[in-house]
């Protein structure tokens, strides 16, 4: 496992400089193909995603964590949590672009795919349901 840094700034459609194509592959490729879900939830992409959301790096989340989900099995558990992390990600970043009107979606759509207990994929879902208040909160704000 790398250590996992930051980025050197948060991707923000229309108001800054994307990364370059290949800035994250490294990180990408610790997510596998055939991967059993506990080991995507230890891979680098999926602990990456985690750390990136919870320090406001929405779209370079939404980069590494996308991978994860696509090779997590098909109606399972973890898969769903993971596009709900994928839906706070997006959410956020759609706030930080100023476009709020349909972050409410996002929102819904977390709440419906993250359980109301436990841990999935090594996660407290509890501090998820936080991030998912947070960003009703700033929709709320918004409007």
């Amino acid at each position: 496992m790398q250590t996992i840094s930051l980025p050197q700034h948060a991707y923000v459609p229309g108001q800054n400089e994307r990364h370059p194509a290949s800035a994250f592959d490294a990180i990408i490729e610790t997510a596998v193909q055939g991967d059993s879900p506990e080991q995507l939830a230890n891979s680098d992409a999926f602990k990456a995603g985690i750390k990136f959301l919870e320090s406001g790096f929405y779209w370079e989340a939404n980069e590494v964590l996308e991978p994860v989900w696509m090779y997590l099995p098909i109606d399972c558990e973890e898969r769903r949590f993971v596009q709900g992390l994928i839906q706070l990600a997006d959410g956020f970043l759609k706030v930080e672009m100023g476009r709020t009107g349909s972050v409410m979606r996002n929102v819904n759509k977390a709440r419906g795919l993250v359980p109301n207990e436990g841990s999935v994929m090594n996660v407290d879902v509890q501090s998820v349901h936080g991030w998912i208040e947070v960003l009703e909160s700033k929709t709320t704000y918004a409007q």
